[in-house]
């Protein structure tokens, strides 16, 4: 289903990016795969997670080639895109999964840990979309398919500058969505739930987040894989500007952001007016604070 397309997968070294690259060359696309080889946290770097990636998909057959570079930088960006173009001469497929975390509680977080994971995350996100879109706004047609997390959908303790950086994904997969739709590209937001080396930093120190990581170790990175492969072929030419969920073998489709009660006051508001009538309208329709843990607190369909 995806015969002579080529891709480019950023963080593809391990996890759902590795997974995802598998896929997609299993079933005919051409693979640039991106990992300069960090440790979670973004610090080091190696080129064996992306090489070896690279060794499995052309010991299937496939065809692959890696790339080192970071996409926390504009050039870093370009250069990833420019791998696809002299490696296979075009660029159909972007999956911007390349991510790390820094989290602390916001009294906590310093200045660099928010600026770490916002440059890998969003602004990564941005560095490769910007890269590709004259390209496949030049050939009329491709596909951006970009990672957001509950953490940002929904929120998360410890972890400002992540959900800050998911959410502002979702809001460029939608500008994008819109910027490119005459071109016949589409993007959209797949927010996986699986097992992976950063998920691995979630802390257990008590009963409660033990339980949950036991829940998710039982979600394998490998099912993200196909509705991301499937976002990439002809067949999905018109789902864009979506937000998805991939949890075990279970899909969910997010609603966007809309009002859910409007309230009109022929006078304007006061402070007074406010008071009044709050409590009878508005705040019977307040959207509970939770965590993205306490949000999908059931037992996977695994």
């Amino acid at each position: 289903m995806l015969n002579g397309k080529v891709a480019v997968v950023t963080g593809a070294g391990r996890g759902i990016g590795r997974e995802i690259s598998l896929l997609m060359a299993k079933h005919g696309a051409h693979v640039v795969v991106n990992d300069y080889g960090g440790t979670a946290s973004g610090s080091g770097g190696e080129s064996a997670p992306a090489d070896e990636v690279v060794r499995e998909i052309t010991a299937a057959g496939g065809k692959a080639v890696p790339n080192y570079d970071s996409v926390a930088s504009m050039a870093g960006g370009a250069r990833i895109v420019q791998t696809a173009i002299d490696t296979f001469g075009r660029i159909d497929i972007v999956v911007n999964n390349a991510g790390i975390l820094r989290d602390r509680m916001i009294f906590n977080m310093t200045e660099e840990e928010w600026d770490a994971v916002i440059d890998t995350h969003l602004k990564g996100s941005f560095a490769v979309t910007r890269a590709a879109a004259p390209k496949m706004r030049e050939q009329k047609s491709g596909r951006f398919i970009n990672m957001t997390s509950t953490s940002g959908l929904v929120g998360n303790v410890g972890q400002a500058n992540y959900a800050a950086a998911k959410l502002g994904i979702v809001g460029l997969t939608r500008v994008v969505a819109l910027d490119m739709a005459r071109y016949n590209v589409t993007a959209n937001c797949i927010s996986p739930f699986a097992w992976t080396r950063m998920i691995g930093t979630i802390p257990t120190e008590t009963p409660q987040q033990k339980a949950r990581v036991e829940k998710i170790k039982k979600l394998s990175p490998a099912h993200i894989a196909p509705l991301a492969a499937w976002l990439a072929t002809d067949d999905a030419r018109e789902v864009s500007g979506q937000v998805f969920g991939v949890r075990g073998k279970e899909i969910m489709l997010f609603s966007a952001m809309r009002p859910v009660m409007r309230l009109h006051h022929h006078e304007g508001w006061t402070l007074e007016r406010l008071s009044e009538m709050f409590p009878g309208t508005l705040q019977q329709h307040l959207v509970p604070l939770e965590s993205s843990g306490q949000y999908f607190n059931y037992d996977p369909l695994v």
